[in-house]
């Protein structure tokens, strides 16, 4: 793909998007025909998972959407692009932002502001949106209503912070080296965790010194989804987010793994590189075993359970220092049967208005 069509989709995208955030719900439809093929998949975050059609867009997402937050705008924070297996995308991290007026998703209106987490990924063929994978941070949209129905997090939680260097929309052209070497380096990493034998190497000290520890800065932001929060360093990401992890779903290169399992224990739809930035992303992402404790608080339940993840990666001094992580929490407790969004209803249930 020519540096010209990546930045004609990159920017395609950007106003699009926006166009939509800032429609009315009488309006919106018009702005989504804009920027969408009519037959568009989009696959997003449960409870919405996969729709199809102009026509789905509109009436499932965005009307009950801009209803329920009227003064809705978008703030990118990370905006790039690139090609994978000849396919085009645009990757998007970001905040959708309004005041949260009526009610919405069973969940009662606060009248205050919200920031709606977002990581995405747009397939684009001919300037237009073929395919939308979107995940948005429910559990976080629940906290910040007031409510938090599981334990706590380990990391801290709260707003993600765009890129240190405040380069994270790429609108100019990058050098396709600089963008390979990026990718490389996020591929490198990832290999090595997917390498790593958890029965062989257990506990803190064994993840602290694997060969992971070579990829990262000494400085590293590791932004993970409500649920588990974010956490800085090595340590902070072991401790926060990997130790309780990799206990929960250690890999055992001599145990079967599940069905559909890729290589490194995933499978990827999209991975690019633009300048200092990297992305990829799975649906699922991960087939993994859940037989051991700890992670979000639960036993281990023995099922085989797959996970939608993205990740965004800045790249500096040729070590990862940044990292966002969209992850569709929501969708694996409730492969473990635990519906937290019934769990909120429940509790708000006689609180809700039409």
């Amino acid at each position: 793909m020519s540096q010209s069509s990546l930045l004609k989709n990159k920017r395609n995208v950007w106003s699009g998007l926006n166009s939509i955030s800032n429609s009315t719900p009488q309006t919106v439809e018009g702005a989504i025909r804009n920027i969408y093929h009519p037959d568009a998949e989009w696959r997003g975050s449960h409870p919405w998972n996969e729709i199809r059609g102009v026509e789905a867009i509109v009436q499932q997402v965005w009307k009950p959407l801009l209803t329920s937050f009227p003064d809705l705008e978008r703030r990118d924070d990370v905006l790039i692009g690139g090609e994978y297996e000849g396919r085009s995308y645009v990757g998007c991290v970001g905040h959708l932002v309004g005041t949260f007026h009526r009610d919405w998703q069973g969940i009662p209106a606060t009248d205050q502001v919200i920031f709606l987490r977002y990581g995405e990924f747009h397939q684009m063929v001919e300037g237009r949106i073929v395919q939308s994978t979107v995940l948005i941070d429910m559990l976080d949209f629940i906290r910040q209503t007031g409510f938090w129905p599981i334990v706590p997090s380990l990391g801290q939680e709260g707003r993600w912070p765009a890129p240190k260097s405040g380069d994270g929309l790429v609108f100019e052209a990058q050098k396709p080296e600089v963008s390979a070497a990026s990718l490389k380096l996020t591929m490198d990493m990832q290999a090595s965790l997917g390498a790593y034998d958890d029965t062989a190497n257990a506990g803190r000290e064994g993840l602290l010194n694997m060969p992971q520890k070579q990829y990262w800065h000494p400085k590293m932001m590791w932004y993970g989804p409500s649920g588990i929060g974010t956490a800085r360093g090595l340590e902070g990401f072991v401790d926060a987010h990997q130790l309780p992890f990799r206990s929960a779903f250690p890999r055992d290169p001599n145990r079967p793994q599940p069905a559909g399992l890729g290589k490194h224990g995933g499978s990827h739809y999209v991975r690019i590189g633009d300048g200092r930035f990297s992305a990829t992303g799975g649906w699922p992402s991960r087939h993994m075993m859940h037989i051991g404790g700890g992670w979000l608080g639960l036993g281990a339940s023995g099922r085989a359970i797959t996970m939608r993840v993205m990740d965004f990666y800045a790249a500096d001094q040729e070590l990862i220092r940044e990292n966002w992580v969209p992850i569709d929490i929501i969708q694996v407790l409730l492969q473990l049967d635990i519906d937290v969004l019934a769990r909120v209803r429940s509790q708000f249930g006689r609180r809700c208005r039409t």
